[in-house]
């Protein structure tokens, strides 16, 4: 009995038509002297190359066959050059020179065509319209302007191809760099320093690290620690020292990585590993370990723990972390000022409230122009109708969401206060700066009892610096003429 034959393996291929488009423009100018000329008689563009072929544009100015007699203007795309059965799709646009954009166009490309594209049997066949225009609407229209016209064609020649650029591609894998350096981190071989942190010992490469950080190249190639065999590290826990060599050796978080899941106080949130390597990433010139760091931490931004990861990103200048704090806190201020972690930032961080106003405004102003989701962050803390209401209220006062600023009159560091157009200081009254801040955000006049015993409880020494110092926003504190003493 005969064997059957072995299977051959199946071949395959794709076949990929397409155009090759190209365009021209072809002015004509001294249209009213080109008239006359006779039917059939043309005036010809230069030729121009598309897909291997030449092209040209005829202008029949009397039309082109004798029944038309002179009624219409002509207008062919011509084949210039040698071919045969050439298919191509061809559009022409007359220019509408008013600046209107109300151009003349008949174009094959923005329709299907039923029989397909137009076949050019030998040179000289050409495409086009024998009535293109009415000569009388031509030459009083926006088309005509300086006794020019312009026309603009584009062609499109049909080609066909076999692809198996696909079907013969080979697949590369991801880069497995990272996997090859962690090797080399976990064999030990080649290593030139050793690490100690808090006793335990880390073997690592010179050349590895300097690539990474450029705290260690400075401390490898700037002749101070270039001959050390072990440096001992002081400032980081060994399991942050461990992952910190992931990073740099394979580009990735290590999985026990976490990430601030519940509780919302500054202690706790500075516990966790994701902090402490970001921490570590901006005291090694770490930037990306930064990055991804405050990606994690981003995740679990919340009303509670808002204030207190804003503390960390601006202590460790995660800038990007930063700024989606700012944004969450100033959309949901009156909320994230009740939080323990406002009190904190309130105490302790009188730069980052100068800061939060700022981003209060901006959102105060993509919500007045109706490009904001949330409710109006000056609607939020001027919402008195309950009791949290206005205790967020009270507190925003308190807070120096009115500005406080340095009065160089007086040498004494004030509330300001809303006097009409103008902020004024609160001992002396000089106008600071005219800015119109209630009329602004809506904002009452802050004049109350409030603001005198401001007056009566502030202790201030003669002298103190007099640079300016802001707790909300960058005022200008140049001093007006005019002197407005406060109620």
């Amino acid at each position: 009995m005969t064997e059957p034959n072995p299977m051959v393996s199946p071949t395959s291929s794709r076949s990929v038509t397409d155009t090759v488009n190209g365009s021209h423009k072809f002015v004509i100018q001294g249209y009213s002297l080109a008239k006359g000329m006779g039917v059939g008689k043309h005036i010809a563009s230069d030729n121009f190359t598309v897909g291997g072929y030449q092209w040209a544009i005829y202008f029949y100015p009397d039309g082109k066959n004798p029944e038309d007699s002179s009624a219409h203007v002509s207008v062919f795309i011509a084949l210039a050059s040698e071919g045969t059965d050439v298919r191509a799709l061809f559009g022409l646009t007359l220019v509408d020179q008013s600046g209107k954009g109300k151009h003349k166009v008949h174009s094959h490309f923005d329709r299907s065509l039923e029989s397909g594209p137009y076949t050019l049997k030998y040179r000289g066949s050409m495409w086009g319209y024998k009535r293109f225009f009415r000569r009388a609407m031509l030459e009083s229209s926006d088309y005509l302007k300086d006794d020019c016209l312009k026309i603009n064609c584009t062609v499109g020649v049909v080609v066909s191809a076999t692809d198996s650029s696909q079907l013969n591609s080979i697949q590369v894998p991801e880069s497995d760099i990272g996997a090859h350096f962690g090797m080399m981190l976990d064999n030990m071989e080649g290593s030139d320093v050793i690490f100690n942190v808090a006793g335990e010992k880390f073997h690592a490469h010179k050349l590895v690290l300097s690539a990474r950080s450029p705290f260690f190249r400075s401390k490898f190639f700037d002749g101070i620690g270039e001959d050390e065999k072990e440096i001992v590290i002081s400032d980081l826990e060994p399991k942050v020292f461990k992952a910190l060599l992931h990073f740099v050796y394979r580009d990735t978080l290590t999985e026990d990585v976490n990430t601030v899941t519940s509780s919302s106080s500054l202690v706790s949130i500075s516990e966790t590993l994701t902090t402490k390597l970001l921490a570590a990433g901006d005291r090694y010139g770490l930037d990306r370990l930064k990055l991804m760091c405050g990606s994690h931490l981003c995740k679990d931004i919340s009303v509670d723990s808002v204030a207190s990861i804003l503390t960390l990103a601006d202590c460790h200048h995660a800038t990007e972390l930063k700024a989606v704090c700012l944004k969450f806190a100033a959309e949901n201020l009156a909320a994230v000022m009740l939080s323990d972690g406002f009190n904190y930032l309130k105490e302790n961080c009188p730069l980052l409230q100068s800061e939060l106003l700022k981003t209060v405004a901006g959102c105060e102003e993509d919500c007045n122009s109706g490009g904001g989701k949330s409710q109006s962050v000056w609607a939020q803390l001027s919402d008195g109708g309950d009791t949290n209401g206005r205790r967020v209220w009270n507190m925003a006062c308190e807070i120096s969401l009115f500005p406080v600023l340095w009065c160089t009159h007086c040498a004494r560091k004030c509330q300001t206060l809303c006097e009409g157009d103008f902020l004024s200081c609160s001992w002396c009254g000089k106008v600071l700066s005219m800015l119109s801040w209630h009329k602004k955000f809506n904002l009452r006049n802050p004049r109350c009892k409030r603001t005198k015993r401001r007056r009566n409880d502030a202790q201030v020494a003669d002298d103190e610096s007099c640079v300016t110092e802001e707790s909300s926003v960058n005022i200008d504190d140049g001093l007006s003429d005019t002197a407005r003493k406060p109620v």
